[in-house]
Order: C-alpha cells, then structure tokens, then sequence
C-alpha cells in the first residue's frame, strides 16, 4: 500500500448526492477501503433513519449534528455498526464531520 497526502483545503466541496439538498462533500479516498470523506451539513439538516451494509466511524470537525437523541459536537467520535439502524440525523446549525466507511 502507498502512503496517501491530501491537503483537504485544497479539495473543492461538491453536492452530496444521496443526501439532503445543501449537503456538500470533499471525498479524500474513495478507491480503496475505507472511503473516506468530509461531509457539510448545512443549517436545518434532517436525514431519517437509516442502516448500511458497512460501519461508519464519525469525526465531528466543526459544529455538531443530533442523533438518537444525543448531541454530537466538536470532538465527539461516533462508531456505527454495519446493520444497525442509526438516526434520524439533524442539525439546526450545521456541521463538518469526517467519515470513514468500510466494509468490515
């Protein structure tokens, strides 16, 4: 494996397909496991409950987001198992959280 250097100020935010509108995303890897990318949440965010088929690890950066009826803000860390039900996820006045996906 190679040894990978992204300045992500350098990476332009784009729309995050899949998302709520406003949602924006800088993907930092995404060719190999894990994917791994920034995601901006903009004010009022709401994503209902979902799952994945893979574990989800969240960094919060700037902000904070609530979910399960816990906040989450800058600093918290957050795993989240593959296969277990996760949210509704809001955000009244946005966030910046790093996120990390693989399949294991």
């Amino acid at each position: 494996m190679q040894e990978i250097y992204i300045n992500y100020e350098e990476v332009e935010w784009k729309e995050a397909n899949g998302y709520p509108r406003g949602t924006m995303i800088k993907i930092l890897r995404e060719d190999i496991e894990p994917k791994t990318f920034l995601l901006k949440l903009p004010k009022n965010f709401h994503l209902e409950a979902h799952s994945h088929t893979v574990t989800e690890q969240h960094l919060v950066l700037e902000g904070q987001y609530m979910s399960n009826e816990k906040i989450y803000s800058k600093g918290s860390y957050r795993f989240l198992p593959s296969r277990i039900t996760h949210g509704p996820f809001t955000s009244e006045n946005g966030a910046i959280i790093l996120v990390i996906r693989e399949t294991q």
